[in-house]
């Protein structure tokens, strides 16, 4: 073991060669995205598929890590910005940028170990764990909300891994046709969501944590959740109660899509 992974040596014995053979994507690099990206660096991760279709901007320097002053005056590429702070981190990590919808990198998406989605709406939300399940790819979504009216506001968030053969966004109730039904009655409404940087920091290592957990060997005796919320104003996680109510290995609503490979978008 080189001495740059030499404190992170208790993964295991192959945990260096597993974390340099890994290769994963992550979908939106404004908020969790751009925890995530850093982390998968900080760690070693070999290649990294960076999505996002957007320009920075002023008001992403309040949860953006890694964006700077002049970043947000030019109007950089969000997928630039966060590739030039991984290769800053990692230089030897191979970076695929795609700076247009997740859906017109589906070449190199199918070929990651590992989706992280860090996406504002249900409805992405609802595509790529679709996306995912064909390819028997373990997706991670990160989110957060905030939500109330002035003078009383609630920070929430959550960590889901939807992993192949296992219950779904569904089955655990966070996606639901109501949800999306809302969501699509609202679309075009004016402003921006809330975002602050502390809950996106939290819940993204949370997330690089389920993930790490899953790529090594270093607590095979204690899994990890798949699904972890978010309780920001008592700034709490814990695994969501939802978890006892469902079926170990079962879903019913990925049911002949799993694996299924190849679609058109």
């Amino acid at each position: 073991m080189d001495n740059r992974h030499s404190r992170q040596s208790f993964l295991g014995e192959t945990s260096e060669a597993t974390i340099k053979k890994a290769a994963v994507a992550v979908i939106g690099l404004c908020g969790g995205g751009s925890h995530v990206s850093q982390q998968l660096a900080h760690i070693g991760v070999g290649k990294q598929v960076l999505v996002d279709c957007d320009f920075a901007e002023d008001s992403n320097r309040n949860r953006m890590v890694g964006l700077t002053y002049a970043e947000a005056q030019a109007e950089a590429r969000k997928v630039d910005v966060i590739s030039a702070r991984v290769a800053a981190v990692s230089p030897e990590t191979q970076i695929v940028k795609h700076d247009g919808p997740w859906n017109r990198a589906l070449d190199d998406l199918k070929k990651v170990d590992y989706i992280f989605g860090c996406v504002d709406t249900m409805g992405a939300r609802d595509e790529l764990e679709r996306f995912a399940r064909r390819y028997r790819i373990p997706y991670i979504d990160v989110g957060m909300d905030v939500h109330g009216e002035e003078g009383r506001y609630f920070i929430s968030g959550q960590v889901i891994a939807s992993l192949p053969g296992q219950p779904c966004m569904r089955c655990m109730g966070f996606i639901t046709d109501a949800a999306l039904a809302a969501e699509n009655a609202r679309y075009g409404a004016a402003g921006g969501r809330p975002q602050v940087v502390w809950p996106n920091g939290l819940l993204a290592s949370t997330a690089v944590g389920i993930f790490m957990a899953l790529l090594t060997p270093w607590n095979d005796t204690t899994p990890p959740p798949i699904y972890v919320e978010y309780d920001g104003n008592r700034c709490m996680t814990a695994p969501s109660p939802k978890l006892r109510y469902l079926s170990s290995g079962l879903c019913r609503h990925m049911d002949g899509t799993e694996g299924a490979g190849d679609i058109f978008f």
